[in-house]
């Protein structure tokens, strides 16, 4: 019970700051810039261009709406996963808008673009980090996947409907506002990956065929310094079982790993994945227990 406190303390701390991040991108940066962007707030910038409403109240009211269908489409199992995030950010951000206080001197459509995709990055990152998530389009995405279209990735619906958000802001703000948008979207995505990644060392994983196994292993393991892994595969057309060797190593290792077949046996057949992060107690990994 103790473990959980300290742990439920540590997500409202994180999930404060991330929202403080997130609130300031909009208040300070998108708006006074007359910038938008996709999602929720891109909903409510819309409206705001027809009706003259608080932000923060027409967000809290989206997302509210948004959070009751959650509960009564998939269930209250889903909905806890985005209410903690749906009653502090748009608290936060009716804090914010009373300040008025804009980060840049003057209007500038471009530095507002990216720093906003910074800070929505930010915001979200730690969000997603943390194991939360927005009550927003993913949220939307979600009980779309789950009553409609099941066998369409949830990922190709949260970008139709972004998308959709973001051209109907073409016609209302303008193509470029449009365009802006997209710079701020892709920039958010490269952030959300550097918050929950960091700058862990690129990992790639290497898949070795080579009738010189034994001598790749021990070069693995043994000047390498690293673990490798072993399995059985069959090659269709010549209907032979061979010994297929699985090494993750950093980049620099797979050169030299390369080298070293290469003069032991030029007609080893091997293939090269990137490998986003990897999760262990190995050599330049990430512990797996770590937050």
């Amino acid at each position: 019970m103790k473990d959980k406190g300290k742990k439920a303390l540590a997500d409202i701390f994180f999930l404060l700051i991330a929202c403080t991040v997130g609130a300031f991108a909009t208040t300070a940066v998108m708006i006074p810039n007359g910038l938008t962007s996709g999602g929720l707030t891109g909903i409510v910038r819309i409206l705001q261009y027809f009706v003259d409403i608080n932000f923060s109240l027409a967000y809290y009211a989206g997302a509210f709406l948004i959070l009751l269908v959650v509960v009564f489409t998939i269930g209250f199992r889903e909905a806890k996963k985005v209410l903690v995030v749906t009653l502090l950010y748009p608290a936060v951000l009716f804090v914010l808008e009373l300040f008025d206080f804009q980060l840049l001197e003057e209007k500038d459509v471009i530095l507002a673009a990216i720093f906003c995709g910074v800070f929505s990055g930010v915001c979200n990152g730690i969000v997603f980090w943390r194991g939360y998530a927005f009550c927003g389009t993913e949220s939307i995405a979600n009980i779309i996947k789950k009553k409609l279209m099941p066998q369409v990735d949830i990922s190709k619906i949260l970008l139709l409907l972004d998308a959709g958000i973001i051209v109907i802001s073409a016609f209302i703000y303008g193509r470029n506002i449009a365009l802006y948008a997209l710079v701020t979207q892709f920039i958010a995505s490269k952030m959300v990956d550097f918050i929950i990644y960091g700058f862990e060392t690129k990992i790639v994983q290497v898949n070795i065929l080579t009738a010189r196994a034994d001598e790749t292993v021990e070069f693995v393991m043994k000047e390498l310094n690293r673990g490798v892994s072993s399995r059985t595969t069959v090659g269709e057309f010549t209907g032979q079982q061979k010994k297929e060797l699985v090494v993750l190593c950093s980049p620099r290792e797979s050169m030299l790993l390369k080298r070293f077949l290469a003069s032991v046996d030029p007609g080893a057949f091997v293939t090269v994945l990137h490998v986003e992060t990897v999760w262990g107690s190995g050599k330049g990994f990430s512990s797996i227990d770590g937050d």
